[in-house]
């Protein structure tokens, strides 16, 4: 469901919704436009077409393993050995309202500076701490209005926030945006996410040209995006809306992965899910069909799409509606180009199968020769979690 806050770098940075996808050169502003307002039906759609998520999975089905009760999340992440965090995130839970001495709003330690990026949740805004200088960018929620927001039978938009919080207090990555601090009063209707400030690019704003941003620069950012999401797949976490505008590039140019709003963890392998996922433009087919799928499966596809977009400048199926897009998700042939080098080519066709059953792992991406050719095999993260010598281990290469 494309119902996320914008990602941490957005608004008036210039990576609004899909407006990050202006590098798309070969598409009308009028078709970047369009994109934005399908997004935007899609959101709505799926909040008030419950009937459909009623027939697509009953309340007390037994075959989904994901931790559906994000209250169960920190339990079961420190029963398992799954917390990768070095330093914990800080709780706090009174939030305190003040002014500095030049009249800008405070929150506790936090001087606010501008707005960045408001979404369907809430509104990110880039604060400043008093206590080590540094920059932030805090997601603040009102509380009571999204508990009033369903976006299922049994779910409101705030399960969404909270489960988006407990997945990021465990997770840390090089290529995952961090999650510093939780404020959450239980006197006040505000929750806020103090989340690391990623003071760089989109990566499709990160180079200006024409046609796409450039094999090589869609490769080195496409290891980043492999590495972190390699490291949420070994965690059984699925991000859910994998796109352009949630891959941050810093200013040494290394990709982090923004914006866990519609994530999900699971208790095991079966990583079956039942809510559409994502924006529809990097939706796969297999979500199109308002049936259940597997999460990981999807995201890969939506790496697909956005490596696409990386390389060719535009999206691999796009129609004049909703339902046309998913009609061309579902049914359209891939095209590619015929001059495109072989082994990107392969990829492409390998993360963009119609069928999940037959598209590229996160594993099979990471050892594909296109990705490894320039700079060798993806280095493997130091992680203080279980995973770490086992799971995860297994995707990586030692580097020489």
């Amino acid at each position: 469901m494309s119902n996320s806050i914008l990602s941490e770098f957005d608004g008036e940075t210039g990576c609004g919704c899909c407006s990050c996808l202006g590098f798309l050169r070969q598409k009308s502003e009028k078709t970047v436009d369009y994109v934005r307002q399908l997004s935007d039906q899609f959101s709505q759609e799926c909040m008030l077409n419950d009937s459909l998520e009623e027939t697509t999975r009953s309340e007390g089905a037994g075959s989904f393993s994901h931790l559906k009760d994000y209250k169960k999340l920190p339990s079961f992440w420190e029963k398992n050995r799954l917390i990768c965090r070095e330093v914990p995130v800080k709780e706090k839970t009174r939030v305190r309202q003040s002014q500095d001495a030049n009249g800008k709003k405070m929150i506790n330690e936090y001087v606010r500076e501008c707005k960045i990026g408001c979404g369907s949740y809430g509104k990110v805004v880039l604060y400043r701490s008093i206590t080590d200088g540094k920059q932030y960018a805090v997601k603040a929620f009102y509380k009571s209005r999204l508990s009033k927001v369903r976006v299922a039978p049994s779910e409101t938009a705030m399960t969404d926030v909270l489960r988006e919080v407990s997945i990021m207090k465990a997770l840390e990555h090089p290529n995952i945006v961090n999650l510093v601090e939780v404020i959450d009063d239980p006197e006040s209707d505000h929750l806020y996410m103090v989340l690391e400030y990623v003071e760089g690019k989109c990566i499709c704003d990160a180079s200006g040209t024409p046609g796409g941003i450039g094999e090589r620069n869609a490769q080195r950012y496409l290891r980043d995006i492999i590495a972190g999401v390699m490291h949420l797949h070994a965690h059984n976490v699925v991000h859910g809306d994998i796109k352009p505008e949630n891959l941050l590039v810093t200013r040494s140019g290394r990709v982090k992965i923004a914006d866990f709003s519609v994530s999900h963890c699971f208790e095991d392998d079966n990583d079956e899910l039942w809510r559409s996922p994502g924006t529809p433009a990097f939706t796969a087919p297999e979500c199109c069909l308002g049936l259940t799928y597997h999460g990981k499966a999807a995201d890969i596809w939506a790496v697909g799409a956005t490596l696409y977009c990386m390389v060719l400048g535009y999206w691999p199926f796009i129609g004049d509606s909703l339902q046309d897009t998913y009609d061309k998700i579902v049914n359209c042939p891939l095209s590619l180009p015929e001059d495109l080098d072989p082994e990107l080519k392969d990829l492409l066709q390998g993360l963009l199968c119609k069928d999940p059953m037959q598209r590229s792992t996160i594993r099979t991406v990471a050892e594909h020769p296109w990705v490894v050719t320039e700079d060798g095999p993806i280095p493997q993260s130091s992680c203080k979690c279980k995973l770490s010598n086992s799971q995860e281990g297994k995707f990586h290469q030692t580097p020489p």
